[in-house]
């Protein structure tokens, strides 16, 4: 089937590892990144908000309280897997920043002030688990990830293990449209929200369902390869051309999936005595050992988490991740799909 808007860009591209720069000092889990049309930067900041960075590059931590307790030079497992843990963002319809908290299991709002309160810790009155991300759609509907009930999320990385949901929030309130997933993390509406795009972290694989006026999620199915290969799927964006590019965390590869359902590899940065060591546990099912976990990853972007299309073209793809401590970015041979803020 040809593509009506002409040859896919991607194809034959890769990204230039020569031509990457990088923003920000001194970060903390910059997992999630949102730009404005402005070139202004959010960062997820492990000291428990947000880190703004102004287009000139000076920065400031935003938080109603700062933590101390992530130190990757010292405890790593204690830094990544306890405390507050700002994930996913996203924008609200009045400028407030939506914040996901993968260390506390909450759903928060914070103004760009630092001010924050909770708003939704339980669902059908139990604890909500671990909130990964949190979208807004043109409907202002906020569509949240679970990953998984398990904690700490890292017994979670398995292959035998589907207990992470989808919810919504509409005019109704809080419910659960779909569950069963391996450890969902992010999620993505296409152009005219048809569909709702799953990442499945633990199943290397992305899934969609059709969205309904009424909020339900219908007809789920496998979106591109069953495996996307080596690491494991957590961020995704759209791309203008219709191509999914997908974060493959822990072996740390780029890789986009087609309209036509093909993967390209887009970069490749990941150890590869480390990723195959990574892929046998993996593949032997059970908890994967946290040692295991901590060795693998690469040096641009050290566990790479997810993608940001942004810069006034929206050609400018920033690269966040769990434990780097700035934003590498470079520029892309086509557009991303704007965000419902953008």
């Amino acid at each position: 089937m040809t593509n009506p808007r002409g040859p896919n860009p991607l194809v034959g591209w890769q990204v230039d590892r020569s031509q990457i720069s990088t923003i920000g000092k001194d970060l903390q889990r910059p997992e999630c990144i949102l730009a404005e049309r402005d070139g202004t930067l959010w960062a997820a900041d492990a000291r428990g908000g947000v880190m703004k960075i102004a287009p000139d590059g000076t920065q400031q931590l935003i938080s109603q309280t700062v933590s101390g307790h992530f130190d990757l030079s010292g405890d790593q497992a204690q830094s990544l897997l306890t405390g507050t843990l700002p994930n996913g963002l996203a924008f609200a319809e009045n400028g407030d920043i939506l914040i996901s908290n993968f260390g506390t299991d909450v759903l928060e709002i914070m103004t760009r002030d630092g001010q924050t309160r909770t708003l939704y810790d339980t669902i059908d009155g139990k604890p909500m688990g671990k909130v990964n991300f949190v979208l807004r759609d043109s409907k202002n509907r906020i569509w949240i990830t679970v990953s998984t009930m398990v904690n700490p999320w890292s017994d979670a990385i398995r292959n035998d293990l589907a207990d992470g949901y989808v919810a919504l929030v509409d005019d109704k309130g809080i419910r659960i449209v779909a569950d069963g997933f391996a450890f969902t993390n992010e999620i993505r509406l296409d152009e005219k929200e048809e569909w709702l795009y799953v990442a499945e972290t633990s199943a290397k694989r992305v899934t969609r369902l059709r969205v309904q006026p009424d909020g339900s999620l219908t007809d789920r199915e496998v979106y591109g390869p069953s495996s996307l290969g080596d690491g494991l799927i957590d961020g995704f964006a759209f791309d203008a051309y219709g191509n999914l590019w997908c974060t493959m965390v822990f072996a740390d590869r780029l890789v986009a999936i087609t309209p036509e359902g093909d993967a390209l590899t887009l970069l490749e940065d990941g150890d590869p005595e480390q990723t195959a060591a990574f892929e046998r546990q993996f593949a032997s099912g059970g908890p994967m050992p946290f040692e295991t976990l901590a060795a693998s990853g690469g040096k641009i972007a050290p566990w790479l988490a997810s993608l940001t299309f942004g810069g006034p073209d929206l050609k400018t793809v920033y690269l966040g991740s769990l434990k780097g401590n700035t934003i590498p970015h470079f520029r892309s041979p086509v557009a991303g799909l704007p965000m419902v803020h953008w």
